[in-house]
């Protein structure tokens, strides 16, 4: 399988068209807050990635239909959502569906830009894995 090729496992935590977020931690899906406006695109993570931007797992979007939340999806990227702090966005779904609005969601200042799926696979294969959790 070519770099390309790659599949990744996703979990989404935001609905699209909702404000009720949840987050992903050790495994499972837990409450996080309610947003003051519904995300235009589903929002997630991709369990086992490791971001030092922000120091989470890698965040994912899938453009489309809303999906609910917990859909556990392995796929592979269709984009990259390059943002000027490096917490970029891996994008899964067809790019005409969702690509203005999720550029939209993001103020001017971030630098949003959006990326191919090659350029997705190559950061994701840029970064280390996530940390362990301690063994209690």
């Amino acid at each position: 399988m070519t770099p390309h090729e790659q599949e990744w496992l996703g979990v989404v935590e935001w609905s699209a068209g909702t404000r009720e977020r949840l987050i992903w931690r050790a495994g499972r899906l837990e409450p996080y807050r309610t947003e003051p406006l519904p995300a235009p695109v589903n929002y997630g993570c991709l369990p086992g990635t490791f971001n030092p931007a922000d120091a989470a797992e890698v965040d994912a979007v899938w453009l489309g239909v809303p999906l609910a939340v917990g859909t556990q999806i392995t796929a592979r990227p269709t984009g990259l959502l390059h943002l000027a702090d490096n917490d970029h966005k891996v994008i899964f779904g067809t790019l005409e569906e969702g690509a203005r609005e999720l550029l939209a969601w993001f103020p001017a200042g971030r630098g949003a830009t959006l990326l191919g799926p090659q350029q997705a696979q190559d950061w994701l294969e840029s970064l280390v894995a996530a940390p362990s959790s301690p063994v209690p």
